[in-house]
């Protein structure tokens, strides 16, 4: 390399190193003119105010400056209210903006304006404010490093504050006014305040993500990559408290019959201080939650949902830290009998499919120094089922499941901007001689100064208080190279016999010890061929700590990027080299069953939903080193966006399994565990439809038909060594099941945070043992006389107290 070649790559590591090491600063102007929300930036005041200007490229190419013809302009107003900005976003071709009209805090296709503010300036927590073009308005809490776009849904968007945006398009290109509510907010009381902040600028059509403070890609930290807001003096932190009063109305007809009813409750929001929120919900309702995808399970292990009602998803990260959180515990289907239940002559032949929640509480929020506080309490009703003695036929209510009490402790304190040490702890107390539960985590998270390295690792341990107590624990370490192209990282854990945090965590395996690592190398700014591309080599190995068996061995290659174009492609590829032994299909302590090696691979494809038309395609194999057995499946899905109002998408997913083995129950007197020989066939279908009459107003549609036909083909016993025996042939082995929901709602967000929701439903499921294998039949016996159907109206009202208290 000669001399001028050298000097020109100083220059240029120099000029790329002063973009990200310092901080932008901006002051924002006080005003005592009053603004109006209307994307004009009509008062005079805002032509005092400083500019922030000059963003710089996020994604795909990391680092570039903005063009001249596509700057953005950004300025800040404060008074004893709120602060108020401004946003001027020039584009070179203005008709190309993208601006679909989706739901509230959904993107879309569209492009985006978004404000991070951190009162504090300790690069623990942004509140992130987005608009899209079309006026959509979209609010989270960021409280975990990761993408800064509003297309990464790992934070939180089920947290809705108050605040007031307006959108114009222009001639130039498009502009934003906001105003949010100090209320909206977390900040100290100090007269002067300095405050963490970052603007954001999504360019749809291109897939361009700028920041006004360089964030730079080669770490994975990002809160604190901020700027800083200066010049807010003389402010005090307003009472925070919101009432969310909630009237719903529901009618639900099936071949039982027809029901009325209604409901009244209301959430409570209080901010304790400037750190901490207090929120509650007395006589909740969570009627008009998102369906579950129940499944026929075949598995050893209990079918995950995910979440869905809001207040365990809004503000729940500190819970979550530990893994010993899964909300849908809280709630659930009862799963007891009644203390004098006699097994020998009672059966339970009828209980709730839920148990009502009385009342939840749960504070959290986190000090100026670093120290995050959570509690969380819920209690669940006392709940009757109906038990049948078999031998007289007598029958009698009794308690399937006992008043219960549900607890969550976290103190998580962070250090450095960068690092954390948390101590979790959850509890699980029921009411008689019933089943208690504890369980209590210690975790580290450590970087280095500059975010190379981070090491993390956790002790866990439980309790389990029933008629013979155990406890057992888990323990896990990995170092991590989290900087640059490549990157590495190694994992180990272990987990004794009688780890159980299933009271109100989720946990399938225990029992093994574990050792995983891995190596990939990313590019950082776009090449010829790709805007995005990274490879990952992983390799893992899972031992059984009683027998010392190998119950998981894996190596994978995956491949992945987004083209020039913007179409994303994925390649993966996994060897299962060795003989493996699964712990868990033969549903009995100490017993295990052979899996013999594997080949897996499969491929996607996802055209860029940028075009009118895109698609996503999903072809996948797997071949075992078995006589004829073989997994394979496609998925597909088209997506039709009509115009900016209505997208219609489509899901077809098709599986096959065929000669696979499971275990199944089948009465003896030997107690044998008997396999069956199955082939299995999947098909779901998903539809949704949007249609946005506004940016406050939609109509959403979704559908969904799962069917799943098991033929039993041949039968075996399970030897002690793992491995099996043919058995004679047992008959009455086959299931068929199916699965409808349709959901069709109308969403009206009348105020702000405020909705009204307009939904009907109807769901069924029809199980059988005899397969009838035609798709248009399995579809016509739902609705034969399983059908139910729901019909239901609900008003939320958002109430701040510093607004309300102007109304008296």
């Amino acid at each position: 390399m000669n001399q001028i070649s050298k000097l020109f790559f100083v220059i240029i590591f120099i000029n790329s190193y002063g973009i990200f090491a310092q901080k932008k600063i901006i002051q924002a102007k006080l005003t005592a003119e009053k603004i109006t929300i209307d994307g004009k930036f009509n008062e005079a005041v805002w032509n005092t105010a400083p500019i922030a200007t000059d963003f710089i490229m996020y994604q795909p190419d990391n680092g570039k400056s903005v063009n001249e013809n596509r700057k953005t302009e950004v300025r800040i107003l404060y008074d004893n209210e709120a602060v108020y900005i401004s946003a001027t976003l020039y584009d070179d071709e203005p008709s190309k903006i993208l601006k679909e009209i989706t739901q509230r805090d959904n993107v879309g296709t569209a492009d985006v304006f978004g404000v991070f503010i951190n009162g504090f300036n300790d690069g623990q927590q942004d509140f992130q404010f987005f608009v899209s073009a079309s006026g959509v308005q979209m609010d989270r809490l960021a409280t975990e490093d990761g993408q800064v776009s509003p297309n990464n849904f790992d934070q939180d968007f089920s947290w809705d504050a108050i605040w007031d945006s307006e959108v114009k398009l222009t001639d130039t290109g498009w502009a934003v006014e906001m105003k949010i509510p100090y209320a909206a907010l977390r900040f100290s009381n100090a007269n002067v305040q300095t405050w963490g902040l970052n603007f954001y600028r999504g360019i749809r059509r291109d897939r361009q993500h700028y920041t006004w403070n360089p964030i730079n890609t080669q770490t994975e930290s990002v809160r604190n990559q901020s700027g800083v807001l200066e010049g807010i003096e003389n402010i005090k932190p307003p009472t925070r408290l919101f009432f969310i009063p909630y009237s719903s109305y529901y009618y639900e007809k099936n071949q039982s019959g027809s029901a009325n009813k209604f409901k009244v409750g209301m959430d409570l929001k209080y901010g304790i201080n400037d750190s901490f929120t207090l929120d509650a919900i007395l006589v909740p309702d969570f009627g008009q939650t998102k369906f579950d995808n129940v499944i026929l399970n075949l598995s050893p292990y209990e079918q995950q949902f995910t979440e869905n009602r809001p207040f365990f998803t809004e503000g729940t990260d500190l819970f979550s830290k530990a893994n010993l959180v899964y909300t849908r515990r809280i709630g659930a289907a009862p799963k007891f009998v009644p203390e004098d239940f006699d097994a020998s002559t009672e059966t339970v032949i009828d209980k709730p499919a839920t148990v009502n929640l009385l009342n939840a509480v749960k504070i959290s929020g986190r000090t100026k120094n670093g120290l995050g506080i959570g509690f969380l309490n819920a209690i669940t009703e006392k709940t009757y089922g109906t038990i049948e003695n078999t031998v007289t036929g007598e029958k009698r209510k009794g308690i399937v499941e006992p008043l219960t009490n549900y607890n969550v402790l976290v103190l998580d304190q962070r250090f450095n901007q960068n690092s954390s040490v948390s101590l979790t702890n959850t509890n699980v107390m029921r009411n008689g001689h019933y089943r208690d539960a504890n369980a209590t985590a210690l975790l580290f998270d450590l970087n280095t100064k500059n975010n190379d390295y981070n090491l993390s690792g956790d002790f866990k341990y439980s309790q389990v208080y029933t008629a013979e107590d155990y406890n057992g624990f888990k323990t896990s370490l990995n170092f991590e190279k989290t900087k640059g192209k490549y990157r590495y990282s190694v994992f180990g854990k272990y987990i004794s016999g009688k780890y159980d945090i299933n009271d109100l965590g989720i946990a399938f395996q225990n029992n093994y010890h574990n050792v995983y690592a891995d190596a990939s190398y990313r590019i950082l700014n776009p090449t010829k061929w790709f805007n995005t591309f990274r490879m990952d080599l992983k390799s893992s190995i899972e031992i059984q700590n009683t027998t010392g068996k190998i119950q998981d061995n894996f190596y994978n290659f995956g491949a992945e990027g987004n083209s020039v174009n913007n179409d994303y492609y994925k390649i993966f590829v996994q060897i299962n080299p060795l003989t493996t032994f699964d712990f868990y299909q033969p549903q009995v302590t100490g017993r295990y069953s052979y899996v013999p090696r594997s080949f897996s691979s499969f491929f996607v494809f996802s055209s860029n939903y940028n075009r009118t038309f895109a698609i996503d395609i999903q072809p996948s194999v797997k071949f075992y080193d078995e006589n004829r057995r073989i997994d394979y499946g496609f998925y597909v899905s088209p997506r039709y966006r009509v115009n900016d109002k209505i997208l219609l998408i489509y899901s077809f997913n098709y599986f096959r399994n065929l000669n696979d083995r499971g275990s199944v129950y089948v009465a003896n007197t030997l107690n044998d565990i008997y396999y069956t020989q199955r082939n299995v066939k999947t098909i779901t279908n998903e539809f949704s439809g949007k249609l946005a009459l506004n940016n406050k107003m939609t109509i959403n549609l979704t559908a969904r038909y799962y069917w799943l036909a098991l033929q039993n083909k041949r039968n075996f016993i399970l030897q002690n060594n793992g491995y099996v025996t043919d058995a004679a042939f047992v008959p009455d082995l086959d299931e068929n099941f199916s699965a409808w929901n349709f959901d069709l709602s109308y969403s009206w967000w009348f105020a702000p945070a405020s909705q009204i929701t307009v939904l009907y439903r109807n769901n069924a499921q029809d199980y059988s043992q005899i397969i009838d294998h035609s798709f248009g039949n399995n579809f016509k016996n739902l609705f034969s006389e399983n059908l139910n159907n729901i019909f239901s109206v609900s008003f939320r009202y958002y109430i701040d107290y510093n607004t309300a208290k102007r109304w008296f």
